[in-house]
């Protein structure tokens, strides 16, 4: 066996990701034309492994493997290695996804997958054992040698299983949109609640900010009682669990067991943004002191941890970190020994242990602790009898002092790389924290932020880059980017009411439908025509840990239509819609975003319009109702958007309400205006 070394190609790529391949023995190379060239010219397989920054079995595969020197010699003998970064490539990613999901019935990374030199997969799956990956690798080397006809066979079938995954079948049914549709599939979708610990009744558990947010505008709309309960027991139990971050804020991306105490500890800026915008509606209804300081704490968090001095924000931490023994550990930068607290805190450690429970319900493994709550501020103060602004000034205290120990240890691999769609997920929970709390700092990192995508991720012809680091730019905009900036843009316009946001919002939607969209199946690729081919062009649909980038698209499309008086706008969003109406109703967790902009169809839909000189403090009094059937416009001298032409009144400001294109009289009372909704 040649045991020939070649110089890995990492070196130079701008992915931590990569990077931290950069000086394994694997002969790696990034996902290019020259790569795929190589692979056609010395006809050898691609093995494409795909993972990111903080992925804990990523780490631990390539300590096994792709550290080892006999296994990167196979690996270099027999195959051209292609390492990917799946957050900077999610269109790669969903390719290869897809074929070990059809190969092995569930994926998950890190992913890796054997293909033809062309790209098309032959083999697949997700963390293997050193042994059993060196074997497979060796096998599937030698029978692409002797027998290629055999592996060539296997990939036209399996490609052709993928390609025919993502047709998207138009439906070309009249649909009426009913309440009772809704009712029924959340019917469907609660025999899965776990009504004790919240959340759905299994383990891992994700947070699913999307399925949580629809569920919440669905039980208040609809005054279900027992489903308000079931939301807001989640949402308390994720506050209060270990899956929160209780000394610096921000949640971790799952929790591995079913009462939301050990998480999966890396922090991903898209889970953090959703589960802001979330916690916003949800204290906006409940005026529950929980919601408003995860609020808060999460944006400390964010602005200690992930924002960059451009305005942008960084994407990830990892889970892993270097203990006391100075090797790699999930968690250790986060958990706690007994001894180590009692030193710490003295005096207060008893009354500490109590509230976070360093006993049999917080222990995790090997004499460590992890932070976890079972009770609110309220009923804790009143359990032990202690004052609760005395208890706040001792958490605040407890935080504080812990958060300096903390830093002196090894602290975890930072992802700084920065994405545009989680860019515009993170820009949209400041902008919807502000819209609720009223503090204008959030609006500020909004409009910074805003004005980094801008400048930084909007090209020349009004397209998107999705990456940025070190000042360059080098992948085209996905879908996903489009989507999330045009909703947040609109966002930030409905709280500002400054034009520029909204126009841009809307030229980036008119690229969409120049490079995305699918006139056959009336949806949108998730990839540009400008890219380079993949042996599939995906069409995402499913919800998942983020809404799809097609049920962003539809949502969009929807106000927008609305506020350009745009009907080719609404009727592509109703027809994208109507596609999803066969299979949401029975998997409702998969489309929960796609439900809530079917909500918007099966009721009234208002349209809020402030013309005057003190349209924002109306605003301001509107937002403090929850009003999630709506949309909000408005000026303070004269605008030419349909919603607002010839609105304008010098000398007071009205407030109109209509729906259905039929207006009631304009009033100059917010409280009035209110009174004309029904949410």
């Amino acid at each position: 066996m040649s045991t020939e070394k070649k110089t890995n190609n990492l070196i130079s790529e701008t992915s931590p990701y990569l990077l931290q391949h950069a000086h394994n023995p694997v002969n790696w190379h990034a996902w290019n034309d020259e790569t795929l060239n190589l692979a056609k010219q010395e006809n050898k397989l691609l093995l494409i492994s795909i993972g990111y920054s903080s992925c804990h079995w990523c780490h631990v595969m390539e300590e096994e493997s792709f550290e080892n020197e006999e296994v990167a010699n196979i690996m270099n003998q027999y195959f051209i290695n292609v390492k990917v970064d799946r957050e900077e490539r999610p269109d790669i990613d969903q390719i290869y996804m897809n074929a070990v999901q059809l190969m092995a019935g569930q994926g998950g990374w890190p992913l890796n997958c054997i293909a033809l030199p062309d790209g098309r997969p032959v083999w697949g799956g997700t963390y293997f054992k050193k042994e059993e990956w060196a074997k497979t690798l060796f096998q599937i080397g030698n029978l692409y040698i002797s027998k290629p006809e055999t592996v060539l066979e296997y990939a036209e079938k399996l490609t052709l299983g993928i390609q025919e995954s993502s047709i998207v079948n138009v439906n070309t049914e009249e649909v009426e949109f009913t309440n009772s549709y809704l009712k029924d599939t959340v019917k469907k979708w609660s025999i899965y609640f776990d009504d004790e610990l919240g959340g759905l009744n299994r383990a891992p558990k994700f947070p699913m900010p999307n399925n949580y947010h629809f569920l919440l505008r669905h039980a208040y709309q609809n005054n279900d009682k027992e489903l308000i309960k079931y939301v807001n027991n989640t949402l308390t139990k994720i506050a209060l669990g270990g899956i929160f971050d209780q000394i610096n804020g921000g949640f971790s991306r799952y929790s591995v067991d079913t009462k939301w105490h050990i998480p999966h500890f890396e922090k991903m800026l898209y889970d953090n943004g959703q589960l802001v915008s979330l916690y916003a509606d949800a204290y906006l209804i409940t005026k529950n002191a929980l919601y408003k300081e995860t609020i808060i704490n999460t944006m400390q968090f964010i602005e200690r941890e992930l924002l960059d001095i451009s305005g942008g924000f960084y994407s990830a931490i990892d889970a892993d970190s270097l203990d006391e023994n100075n090797t790699l550990e999930e968690g250790a930068y986060y958990v706690w020994t007994k001894p180590e607290l009692e030193k710490i805190l003295t005096d207060d450690f008893e009354l500490f242990s109590s509230y976070y429970n360093i006993n049999t319900f917080g222990f995790w493994e090997h004499n460590k602790y992890h932070l976890i709550r079972n009770l609110t501020d309220d009923a804790f103060s009143k359990e032990h009898q202690i004052p609760k602004k005395q208890l706040k000034e001792k958490v605040r205290f407890w935080q504080n002092t812990l958060l300096k120990e903390r830093k002196k240890k090894k602290y975890p691999r930072l992802d700084d790389k920065i994405l545009t769609s989680w860019n515009g997920i993170m820009l949209k929970g400041y902008i919807d924290a502000y819209r609720v709390l009223n503090n204008h700092h959030y609006l500020e990192i909004a409009l910074t932020n805003a004005n980094f995508i801008e400048q930084h991720l909007i090209k020349e012809d009004a397209t998107l880059y999705h990456n940025y680091k070190n000042g360059k730019s080098t992948i085209n905009g996905y879908l996903e980017d489009y989507g999330t900036i045009i909703d947040a843009f609109i966002a930030l316009y409905e709280v500002t009411f400054n034009e520029k946001w909204l126009t841009i919002a809307n030229n980036l939607t008119a690229i969409c439908f120049d490079y995305f969209y699918n006139q056959e199946s009336k949806m949108f690729y998730f990839t540009s025509e400008k890219d380079t081919k993949l042996i599939a062009r995906k069409t995402e649909i499913e919800d998942n840990v983020m809404p799809s980038s097609n049920s962003m698209m539809a949502k969009n499309l929807y106000k927008l239509g609305h506020f350009y008086s745009n009907a080719y706008y609404l009727k592509t969003s109703k027809q994208m819609l109507k596609n999803m109406i066969p299979m949401m109703g029975n998997y409702g967790s998969a489309y929960s975003n796609w439900l809530d902009l079917y909500s918007n169809f099966s009721q009234d839909y208002y349209e809020i319009a402030i013309c005057g000189e003190e349209a924002r403090e109306r605003l301001l009094e509107i937002n403090q109702k929850y009003i999630p059937n709506k949309l909000l416009c408005g000026s303070l001298t004269n605008s030419e958007l349909p919603l607002l032409l010839d609105r304008f009144n010098k000398n007071k400001t009205l407030v109109y309400v209509c729906v259905n294109n039929t207006c009631q009289l304009p009033t100059e009372k917010t409280n009035e205006a209110l009174k004309l909704i029904k949410t």
